[in-house]
């Protein structure tokens, strides 16, 4: 090879290697710029509080599953208990509680659930309170002989004064292996005298059975509802309190729509003989025979709660027939309880409340009741 080719071999080899180099630069440069893109966008995606999404939460304090005490969730999320996911194109609030955590007062049981801050009195109110949700997990273990177990309470009307007793709790109850599942409603009777060890509640089927239903032994489950609700299957309900009458709706896409009616002033069951069957077959085996006051809830001042009130909890079915499951709850760890399904999960698309001008601050309850208060 002469020394021009020589020369002109080289020219061309250090060429070649000037441009892969840069071209390798510039490449990198342009995958780190991408990259720092990404990241940008990231950081600067907003996110999406269950506040954006149910724009009602300044009348309302929330409780989360651990016993934390948030006050009004605004801009608020907890990744465990309280936050928001995106189905179906559309957002929802999520509310989780598991089997077993940290309770309060009397309760038995874990909630992520909020409760009004203001309170109204049944005889002169014109309050209402709707909501549009899906439950998507009830515990999976239980006593199927308690009628508790594999439920969740997903709304309420709570009595803050006297013995502060609930007019409604509005349930939702899944046996494992059951594609389908109850929606009822129940009415706790706000006991005769001071001693309320007596009370009771009467349930109400909505779509499938009532709160009766159970199974012959443990781990035996009752005949699946044919009328029933699935997990993941949307339902709305819709709370109103007028003069003294509690009016319900229920309405579901592929079930009829279902009404009912309550008067919240006016007992009727002023007496033992009073008592209805399907109480004789549950509460009075118990020493749960007590009778209410002839006017009900009348003079007592109410609130309306929304939320994932676990009704399942690990307490022994010895201690109370009804309401304690003897479910799995993993000495409390709550992730081993959402691992293995002892939990309950309900997803909330959208909620209103309107609230009558005589409704007064409910601060003194939540004052009375330290797992409400901020």
């Amino acid at each position: 090879m002469n020394k021009k080719n020589i020369t002109f071999v080289a020219a061309f080899l250090i060429l070649g290697t000037f441009l892969v180099f840069t071209s390798c630069k510039d490449t990198a440069k342009k995958t780190n710029t991408s990259s720092s893109s990404n990241t940008n966008e990231k950081e600067i995606q907003k996110t999406v509080y269950a506040s954006d999404v149910i724009p009602f939460f300044d009348n309302f304090k929330l409780i989360l599953g651990d016993g934390s005490n948030v006050g009004k969730p605004i801009n608020f999320e907890n990744q465990d208990f309280f936050y928001t996911e995106k189905g179906s194109n559309e957002n929802w609030v999520v509310f989780k509680a598991p089997n077993a955590g940290s309770t309060h007062g009397t309760s038995n049981n874990t909630r992520t659930e909020l409760g009004q801050t203001k309170k109204w009195y049944p005889k002169t109110a014109n309050d209402k309170m709707t909501a549009t949700l899906k439950i998507i997990n009830v515990s999976s273990t239980g006593d199927a002989r308690v009628a508790a177990s594999h439920s969740v309470v997903v709304g309420q009307i709570h009595s803050a004064d006297g013995h502060e007793n609930e007019p409604l709790k509005i349930f939702y109850k899944k046996f494992p292996g059951h594609t389908k599942g109850s929606v009822f409603w129940h009415y706790e009777i706000n006991t005769k005298g001071d001693d309320n060890s007596g009370r009771w509640d009467f349930s109400t089927a909505v779509w499938g059975d009532d709160f009766s239903v159970v199974g012959d032994s443990n781990n035996t489950y009752p005949e699946e509802p044919k009328d029933g609700i699935a997990l993941g299957e949307e339902f709305s309900y819709e709370i109103e309190v007028k003069n003294g009458v509690m009016n319900l709706k229920f309405i579901s896409e592929k079930h009829p729509t279902k009404t009912f009616s309550k008067n919240l002033i006016e007992s009727e069951y002023k007496t033992k003989d009073d008592i209805p069957e399907q109480t004789q077959k549950l509460f009075v085996p118990i020493g749960q025979d007590g009778v209410e006051r002839e006017n009900a809830y009348a003079g007592e001042g109410c609130f309306f709660k929304l939320g994932a009130y676990n009704q399942t909890n690990g307490k022994s079915p010895e201690i109370n027939k009804n309401w304690c499951s003897g479910a799995e709850t993993h000495g409390g760890d709550v992730k081993k309880q959402y691992k293995d399904g002892n939990y309950a999960e309900v997803w909330f698309k959208t909620g209103s409340i309107s609230v009558s001008e005589n409704a007064v601050s409910n601060e003194g309850y939540f004052s009375k009741n330290d797992h409400l208060k901020k």
